[in-house]
């Protein structure tokens, strides 16, 4: 491992060697590589690679009428965020409801297949974990008064985000009563 280590610091100072004993005009792009190469060996974090957010798959099983969403817990902690967060928006963007049982399963009412939930999970990332200035995921959401705000860890922006809608409302009035009203 140390002589990995005293390899690139050969190359290093060799690199650097070879600049300062030549008085020839260097073009644009050599200079703009060695500023690169200089900032990538000194700041990997700083390369401008994009790092992918990756989460495992949700783990999704039926019983009956009902499916579980067996992973809520483990996906809630790599994401950083409350898991009734989570539960208070799939239950609202799904329109149903559920509980979670005693080995922190999410039982949710109706039958969802895996590819459901990864969907709902993509949109639940962009809105509430990214963020939108560095695209890192690595976020806090807070809540002062009313409003949620995501607050970034590597660039430091702050935005508010929207708060959940309410829930699922089961509609009490006949749909032609409601086109009528609409309608005048």
């Amino acid at each position: 491992m140390d002589d990995e280590a005293d390899e690139v610091d050969a190359t290093n100072v060799a690199d650097e060697q070879a600049w300062l004993g030549s008085d020839r005009d260097y073009t644009y792009q050599e200079l703009l590589g060695r500023v690169f190469n200089i900032l990538r060996q000194k700041n990997p974090e700083l390369s401008g690679e994009k790092r992918r957010y990756i989460i495992a798959p949700p783990i999704m099983e039926r019983d009956g009428k009902k499916s579980a969403f067996s992973n809520i817990a483990d996906i809630c902690k790599r994401m950083n965020r409350p898991m009734e967060h989570l539960i208070q928006f799939l239950f609202t963007e799904l329109g149903t409801t559920g509980s979670v049982d005693g080995s922190n399963r999410l039982i949710i009412k109706g039958r969802f297949q895996q590819r459901n939930m990864e969907h709902m999970l993509r949109r639940y990332i962009r809105e509430y974990v990214t963020c939108k200035t560095c695209k890192s995921p690595d976020t806090i959401i807070t809540k002062e008064n009313r409003l949620f705000f995501m607050q970034c860890e590597s660039c430091g922006s702050t935005r508010s985000v929207a708060t959940i809608k309410s829930g699922y409302v089961a509609q009490t009035t006949k749909r032609s009563v409601l086109r009528r009203a609409a309608g005048q």
